[in-house]
């Protein structure tokens, strides 16, 4: 059932709550590296999902036979592949200029419209997505060595993140959301940890802040976020919520700024306004269709 206002509320407390990633994430990996952030991330997301499931009779009655298996182990690996990818990138970045880069979301979500599901891409989208391109292309010029690395992991993590919110979309109103989130981050650990194991690396030894500041991140971001943002699915549409994700950035800047006391450089700046230009432009044009 549409619900406009129960959708908006719902849209924009999940944006809100994610942005917080970017800050809490970038401090946890000053301590941790990125294949150890991850595990500890999402284990912590696991505990504090899988017990909010507890407090719900409806959500308990889902946890330990879920319907749609299948759909929730896709959605957990997409969300391990996109988490050690997207804090890979993001430990090489400002967390300003990777929320921007997070802006090309919509656009890999629309071109799997057309792959998929034989959507057409109407010429002011594609203007739009040039647009987003140009912005990209002019923040790494020249400097391909010292963010080129990190912008490559955020756009192959928008990838697994869009095919994630269509995925969640398809299932919203099938699978209880409270078992959604708590699956998807609990399949994401397994993923990550079975990675970690036989690719990266884990290594514990950090200080107190560190694991408070992270634990702290992955309640905000992986699982509470979440929560409000596949709710709002159910009444408002896809694109639409898009929309005030696009927006991000706006509440990253001074969450990191007031927080990590940092901000991109002029050329980042500029880029990414570009980027977020082209990307609300995007998003407008498909809230039309």
């Amino acid at each position: 059932m549409k619900d406009p206002v129960k959708g908006f509320f719902y849209a924009l407390c999940g944006v809100i709550l994610v942005s917080t990633n970017f800050v809490t994430a970038k401090y946890g990996l000053k301590g941790f590296d990125p294949e150890t952030f991850t595990l500890i991330w999402t284990i912590s997301a696991t505990f504090y999902s899988f017990l909010i499931c507890f407090f719900f009779k409806e959500s308990r009655a889902q946890l330990f036979s879920p319907p749609y298996l299948k759909a929730l182990l896709a959605l957990g690996v997409l969300t391990g592949i996109t988490m050690l990818l997207s804090w890979k990138g993001l430990s090489l970045l400002d967390p300003v200029f990777a929320s921007l880069l997070w802006r090309f979301l919509p656009v890999i979500t629309a071109i799997a419209g057309v792959i998929f599901f034989k959507e057409k891409l109407l010429r002011e989208e594609l203007f739009a997505i040039a647009i987003m391109v140009a912005g990209s292309f002019y923040s790494i010029n020249g400097r391909w060595d010292a963010v080129g690395k990190g912008v490559f992991y955020i756009i192959l993590a928008t990838f697994a993140g869009a095919a994630q919110l269509l995925i969640a979309k398809a299932y919203s109103k099938k699978i209880d959301i409270n078992v959604m989130v708590a699956y998807r981050v609990g399949i994401a650990a397994a993923f990550v940890f079975v990675w970690d194991i036989f690719f990266g690396k884990i290594n514990i030894s950090v200080p107190l802040r560190y694991w408070l500041v992270t634990m702290l991140g992955a309640f905000l971001g992986p699982c509470a976020s979440f929560l409000f943002t596949f709710r709002s699915y159910r009444y408002w549409e896809l694109s639409k919520a898009s929309i005030l994700l696009t927006l991000q950035p706006v509440f990253v800047l001074p969450f990191t700024y007031i927080f990590l006391g940092t901000l991109p450089d002029k050329k980042e700046i500029f880029g990414g306004a570009v980027i977020l230009f082209g990307a609300i432009w995007l998003a407008l044009i498909q809230a039309r269709k």
